[in-house]
């Protein structure tokens, strides 16, 4: 695909935009961006020698061999740049982004199926996989950067697709990984401490989801979940207009369980009774959340709504149930890595009055390590037994993670606990701990299909384990 951009008052052809160097092609446009690890500014060079046509800068750079533009932020500039590049894809189908700490993929996956399921041509970027409509993609990020995001929704415009549902961390929004997209629609799911490692502190991170609804177009909506404690502060100053759901407060779209095991959820949703295949309180919020775009967009009647919703398949990874027949007992895979996520999970499981719970989980490494401890307080509180292993500690010691999780036990939790640094061994033996009618919780991966260890991804994918051990 190529293009006309005006950069320094000279019209030049442009067949590409890029960020890395090594990807830059004849023609193409170079943006430099300053990383957390490098300087895209030390590649100038490298992108003119590979055929760059403009180079665009925020510190001083002079040559005479191609045009340089300056700018106070390269990283909103590639944004921008890669939206008009491929023609503001996004004004062509109705974009619904769902953003906070924990539910995104839910979200986004069920309103993904119950589009297709009404018939829609539809596309997807979840942290699952990127889909557009029966093709599947392989999925690096949670959101892509700013070029890849807008070739892909191109993708979708060439298929035809008529709603794109995507979530948006917040990494992405405080990167401009977003900048050029018009969302027509806007979720927030909940806001619990994550990503402490990357934003400054709790308040900062409250702040960049903020501005994701901030810069919602007046014609847009925002759905906020109130029974949160900054729901409201999402929207505060909020252009587009809002729309609440809650199960605890009063609201647009109010929901109200009736019942819950492991297997399914009875709801009430705006009085209405619907039964869904999805267990646990967290998805009775995450159904609301669907329920509440399908029908602000008109997707189908709201009956027709909530026979779809009833129709609708568990996530990857999400809360997995796995029979253990030979036990009689039941594995659960779940994504949960934030101490909120993990409490939820478990409080589900202890909802369903099981005989005992097994947890096996372990924190990333060079990730926010304040959530450690946390998270084995947690998992002590609601389990009987917890097994600490490993979780990507990527570049970090992974018994220094299980050290500190640790650190969160008071004398008695420690000694209970065992710790099995690998991870396919901690498994195996919470399965040979396991007895008739328990649980055996697997917590952290959930969808993942590696483990990742000193830069090297090794294939591991926690369900195939624990079939291939019980």
């Amino acid at each position: 695909m190529t293009g006309i951009a005006s950069l320094d008052s000279n019209d030049i052809i442009v067949k590409g935009v890029a960020s890395d160097s090594r990807a830059v092609l004849k023609g193409f446009v170079f943006v430099a961006i300053k990383g957390e690890l490098t300087n895209g500014h030390q590649y100038i060079s490298n992108a003119i020698e590979n055929g760059a046509v403009a180079i665009i800068v925020e510190d001083d750079y002079k040559s005479d061999k191609v045009i340089i533009v300056k700018v106070a932020n390269t990283r909103l500039t590639l944004g921008l740049l890669a939206a008009n590049f491929y023609d503001h894809p996004s004004k062509q189908f109705k974009l619904i982004g769902v953003t906070g700490t924990n539910g995104k993929t839910t979200t986004a996956s069920l309103l993904f199926q119950m589009a297709k399921k009404l018939g829609y041509k539809t596309g997807l970027i979840s942290t699952i996989d990127y889909r557009i409509n029966n093709q599947v993609f392989e999925s690096k990020f949670t959101t892509p950067d700013a070029v890849k995001l807008q070739g892909l929704m191109s993708e979708m415009v060439e298929a035809n697709c008529e709603y794109v549902f995507m979530e948006v961390s917040s990494h992405a929004i405080h990167q401009n990984r977003i900048a050029g997209l018009i969302f027509d629609v806007g979720v927030f799911t909940n806001i619990t401490h994550e990503h402490l490692d990357y934003h400054k502190d709790f308040k900062e991170y409250i702040h960049v989801k903020k501005t994701f609804f901030d810069n919602l177009d007046p014609k847009a909506i925002a759905i906020t979940n109130i029974d949160d404690r900054n729901g409201l502060v999402m929207v505060q100053n909020c252009k587009a207009s809002i729309k609440q759901y809650a199960l605890r407060k009063m609201a647009d779209y109010k929901g109200r369980v009736l019942s819950n095991d492991m297997f399914g959820l009875h709801l009430k949703l705006n009085e209405v009774e619907v039964y869904l295949k999805l267990g646990g309180e967290f998805n009775a919020y995450n159904m609301l959340a669907v329920f509440a775009v399908a029908n602000e967009l008109e997707l189908a009647t709201e009956d027709e709504i909530l026979a779809i919703a009833s129709d609708l398949a568990p996530v990857e990874g999400r809360m997995e149930m796995i029979r253990l027949d030979v036990k009689k007992a039941i594995a659960i895979v779940d994504y949960a890595h934030t101490p909120d996520a993990l409490e939820n999970v478990l409080q589900s499981i202890k909802m369903f009055k099981p005989k005992g719970i097994i947890t096996v989980f372990g924190c990333g490494g060079d990730r926010d390590k304040t959530k450690r401890p946390k998270m084995g307080a947690i998992a002590c509180q609601y389990s009987d037994k917890v097994i600490l292993t490993s979780d990507n500690p990527r570049t970090e010691d992974p018994e220094a993670i299980i050290n500190e999780i640790i650190e969160g036990l008071d004398d008695e939790q420690k000694k209970e606990v065992l710790c099995i640094t690998d991870r396919e061994q901690g498994i195996k033996v919470g399965l040979s701990l396991l007895s008739e009618n328990e649980v055996l919780l697997v917590a952290g991966k959930g969808h993942e299909k590696y483990q990742e260890i000193n830069g090297v991804k090794s294939p591991f994918d926690d369900k195939r384990k624990i079939i291939a051990f019980s």
